[in-house]
């Protein structure tokens, strides 16, 4: 065993002498093969130092030259480790595990007691046996790894193997006979960091482990900053797509509208021209009385479908400025869809079948404006709704968000209706969606944020199923052939 004594590290400055060519740390002369420590990047890096034709490197245990300059923050590495610094070295966040292997019950005891004393911010786990071991090392990952090679049925040469598949990062510093050189050579040719011969000398011991220990953690760093770089390289470029999306758009809206608007204001106003010439052309004729009626209820439909553009016009010119504001007030988004469906298919031959739970869905919203919204979308499925194809509106609970789903077929354009559907919901904090299918079949999906009261309420019972979706209700429209035949 060695000597108690603890000594403090020679820690300094590395000063370059060009007259005589000596490398110095703290006025003590350097000279090759001797072992130090240079700071790079916060961490501190164990070597050999060497000198060629190009002057002074430290040769690191990764057998990678590191060229030595002066004014590079270093120490020696011959000397007793002071409990202080090896207190500095460690992150007192992390609390790093090491893993001693060895079938010597006193050694095993003893080790952990040592370093209990030399580095008390070390956790430390003991294994009997290389298979114990490796049942721990399928648990956890350790900082490092202590093993002695002679261990019976599975040697430490085996227990370095399987480290290096099952966790490659984590440094194994193998515990040899004293003289046992090709031993040595082998095990650092199998990848192990470092050796430590019986008798075990405590300094260099705790000095090895915490090199190897520095080593993990700098590896860890270093993945962890290529993770973080490759997330944030990825969010800047879904930010700069989300911009360059948004300011298309931005320039495109203007257009878009009056582009839109014109197309649908197009059909209505040829619609009462010609009506018009038809009944100029008619006015002497016997059947004058039928047609003036037929005509006039066709203008009747062309004017309101006019008003009605001319009403969606004004709602995306008030959406686009600050005249639009929302009277914001809690309300069961159940009920309102209810309300809605009841009133789009009251005298028609329409039937709505209900299926729901009869709980409310509590949503903060404008409920005029969001009204308008699920009339406005309704009212674009009505040639589904008088045809053999049903209608299906779903809602739903998702998170901290009321969806609503609405799925029909053989529908025509939505037109400006859905940009201004949109236009509203965006105003909610919410999103309104489209997605085709094959066969003409579509679905519609609105989010709105749930109020926060209703939040709070439910938190606590849905914590575990948070964003699983849970149905309030469904409703399926049909067409009523029954009641369209005997007019009822």
């Amino acid at each position: 065993m060695m000597d108690e004594n603890i000594t403090h590290e020679l820690t300094g400055m590395l000063v370059f002498d060009e007259e005589r060519n000596h490398l110095l740390l703290d006025g003590h002369e350097l000279s090759c093969d001797e072992q130090i420590e240079i700071r790079v990047f916060g961490s501190w890096v164990p070597g050999q130092v060497a000198m060629d034709s190009a002057g002074w490197y430290l040769m690191t245990l990764d057998q990678v030259g590191i060229r030595l300059q002066g004014g590079l923050p270093a120490r020696s590495s011959e000397f007793r480790v002071s409990p202080q610094a090896v207190s500095q070295s460690i992150d007192q966040k992390t609390r790093p595990t090491i893993l001693i292997v060895d079938d010597d019950t006193a050694l095993l005891s003893a080790l952990p007691r040592m370093l209990a004393l030399r580095l008390p911010d070390i956790q430390v786990d003991t294994a009997q046996s290389a298979r114990i071991a490796w049942q721990l090392l399928r648990e956890k990952t350790y900082a490092a790894v202590v093993s002695d090679i002679k261990m019976p049925e599975i040697d430490g040469l085996t227990l370095l193997t399987r480290i290096r598949e099952a966790q490659p990062d984590t440094p194994t510093i193998l515990i040899t006979g004293h003289g046992e050189h090709d031993i040595a050579i082998q095990a650092l040719r199998g990848g192990a960091y470092d050796y430590i011969q019986k008798p075990i000398e405590r300094d260099n011991f705790v000095a090895a482990l915490l090199r190897a220990i520095q080593t993990f953690e700098l590896r860890r760093q270093v993945q962890e900053q290529q993770q973080a770089l490759e997330l944030y390289t990825r969010s800047l470029e879904l930010l700069v797509q989300q911009r360059t999306d948004e300011l298309a758009e931005a320039h495109a809206t203007k257009d878009k509208v009056v582009s839109l608007v014109s197309q649908e204001l197009n059909e209505p106003v040829t619609r009462l021209k010609n009506l018009t010439q038809l009944l100029q052309q008619k006015l002497g004729n016997s059947e004058l009385s039928e047609i003036v009626s037929r005509s006039f209820a066709d203008i009747e439909d062309s004017l309101e479908r006019t008003e009605l553009l001319v009403q969606e016009l004004l709602s995306t010119s008030d959406i686009e400025t600050q005249r639009f504001i929302l009277h914001r007030q809690r309300c069961d988004l159940a009920q309102l869809c209810r309300s809605i469906l009841e009133e789009e298919t009251a005298d028609t031959f329409l039937k709505l079948d209900y299926q729901g739970l009869n709980e409310p869905l509590e949503v903060e919203v404008d409920e005029s404006q969001i009204r308008q919204v699920l009339s406005m979308l309704l009212d674009s499925t009505r040639s589904s709704m008088h045809q053999e194809n049903s209608t299906t509106i779903m809602l739903q609970q998702i998170g901290s968000e009321a969806m609503i789903t609405i799925r029909d077929q053989g529908v025509s354009s939505l037109g400006a209706g859905f940009y201004i559907s949109r236009k509203i919901v965006e105003r909610h904090n919410g999103h309104l969606e489209i997605q085709s299918f094959p066969d003409e079949r579509r679905a519609l999906f609105i989010t709105l944020p749930l109020s926060q009261e209703y939040r709070e309420s439910t938190e606590q019972a849905n914590n575990d199923f948070a964003q699983v979706p849970h149905t309030h209700a469904i409703w399926t429209i049909t067409h009523d052939a029954q009641a369209a035949i005997t007019g009822k």
